[in-house]
């Protein structure tokens, strides 16, 4: 069974936000977008706020789901929601992460990304900065 995760898609004009893991983590140091498991008794959108909070530092309102995707790691089978989403209060911040980068979509292949996140950048490329 796959576990409930949830990220978020973050704009700040023609860039979006990625995150690189923490070097201790699984698939340490590859990129990914802001977020994490859903917890009991929460919705994603909760988590996605609770994420947001404790990883970033900001407060964010959960907009529509860009996309889903299941993907299978050698230890983890995850279910993925990425949503619009926009901080509406706070600056981002490395609480957890090593890095933090505003990219544009053109700037995708410059980045190591997580699997579970490449058919997600593919679809963000073929969008553009439209989106």
């Amino acid at each position: 069974m796959a576990v409930e995760v949830v990220a978020a898609l973050l704009w700040e004009n023609e860039r979006f936000l990625i995150c690189q893991r923490p070097a201790n983590k699984a698939r340490a140091l590859l990129w990914e977008f802001v977020g994490g498991k859903v917890e009991a008794g929460e919705t994603k959108q909760q988590a996605l706020q609770r994420e947001c909070m404790e990883e970033l530092g900001v407060h964010i309102s959960v907009g529509d789901v860009f996309m889903e995707v299941t993907h299978t790691y050698p230890d983890i089978t995850v279910h993925l929601t990425l949503f619009h989403a926009t901080i509406v209060a706070g600056e981002p911040q490395k609480l957890e992460h090593h890095d933090l980068q505003w990219i544009t979509t053109a700037e995708i292949p410059k980045y190591t990304f997580c699997p579970a996140d490449i058919e997600i950048l593919d679809a963000l490329q073929k969008k553009g900065a439209t989106i």
